[in-house]
C-alpha cells in the first residue's frame, strides 16, 4: 500500500436517505474543515430509490471533499460498506451511518484508541461512561443485549456491542479486513470482528454517544433473524479458510 493521499476517510452507507444524510454530512464536513487535515467522505448510495444521491452530488459540488459512489441496486449494508473502504485513500477511515446518531466530533474517542495501538476502534453504545450520552429505545436495547448474547454465543468474545455503526480503522487493516468480507447485510460486522479477532488485530471498544433516529432501516423482529442467520454463514466461511494470520 502507497502512501494515503488523506490523512481521514469518512465512509457513509446510505441506503434511501435523503431526509437524514445531508444534515451529517455538513456536519461532518464543518468538523474536518476544522481540523486542517486533509480528508474526504465516501458516500456510497446502496441503490437507493429516493435522491439519496442527488442530495449527495449537491453538497459535492459545494465541498469536493464530499464523493459519490453509487449501485444501481440495492446490495445491502456490508457490501456499500466495504465498497467505501476499499475506494477510500485515507491513513485513518471511519464508518459512520447516514442517520448521524453519532455526532463526527465522537471520533476524536475512537482515533485515542488508535493512537494508543489499535488497529481497529470500535464505538460502543453498551459501555457506561459518565462523559458520554446514550438515548436508545428501550425495545433497541433490549433486542441489541439478545443480539449480543448471541453473538457471543458464536464465538465472538471481547465485544459488547457488535453493531454501533461508528468504526475507525487504520487503513492497512481496512484494506486486509474488507478485502474478504463475504458478509452483505447488516450483519458484516460480526465477520468484520471475527476477522480481525483471528488475524491477531488489536481491537479497542469505546463507549460513545449514541441518540436514537426515527426513520431506522433494520427492523429488530425480521432483520434480527435474517442477521443471526448471516452469522452463522459467516462462521461456516470462515471454518472453511482456517490457517495462517493472512491466508483467509
Amino acid at each position: 500500500m502507497g502512501p494515503a493521499a488523506y490523512r481521514w476517510s469518512v465512509v457513509i452507507p446510505a441506503y434511501n436517505e435523503a431526509e437524514r444524510l445531508p444534515a451529517y454530512l455538513e456536519q461532518i464536513v464543518a468538523y474536518f474543515d476544522g481540523r486542517d487535515e486533509p480528508y474526504e467522505v465516501v458516500v456510497v448510495d446502496d441503490g437507493s430509490a429516493d435522491e439519496t444521491g442527488v442530495r449527495a452530488r449537491e453538497l459535492g459540488l459545494r465541498h469536493p471533499a464530499v464523493k459519490l459512489h453509487t449501485h444501481a441496486r440495492n446490495r445491502g449494508k456490508g457490501w456499500a460498506v466495504r465498497a467505501g473502504m476499499l475506494r477510500a485513500q485515507g491513513a485513518l477511515r471511519l464508518m459512520a451511518d447516514a442517520d448521524g446518531a453519532t455526532r463526527i466530533a465522537e471520533v476524536e474517542r475512537l482515533e485515542a484508541a488508535i493512537d494508543a495501538g489499535a488497529d481497529v476502534a470500535i464505538g460502543s453504545r453498551a459501555l457506561r461512561d459518565a462523559a458520554v450520552i446514550r438515548q436508545v429505545r428501550r425495545h433497541r436495547q433490549l433486542a441489541g443485549g439478545v443480539f449480543n448474547l448471541a453473538v457471543r454465543g458464536l464465538g465472538l468474545s471481547g465485544v459488547a456491542d457488535t453493531q454501533c455503526g461508528f468504526k475507525l480503522f487504520r487503513a492497512d487493516v481496512a484494506e486486509d479486513l474488507f478485502a474478504v468480507l463475504g458478509t452483505h447485510g447488516f450483519a458484516f460486522d460480526v465477520e468484520l470482528l471475527l476477522r480481525a479477532q483471528r488475524r491477531g488485530y488489536r481491537v479497542a471498544e469505546v463507549p460513545v454517544s449514541w441518540t436514537d433516529q426515527p426513520g431506522s432501516k433494520v427492523g429488530v423482529l425480521g432483520d434480527g433473524l435474517k442477521m443471526l442467520g448471516e452469522i452463522l454463514v459467516a462462521r461456516w466461511r470462515l471454518a472453511r479458510h482456517r490457517g495462517s494470520r493472512r491466508s483467509e
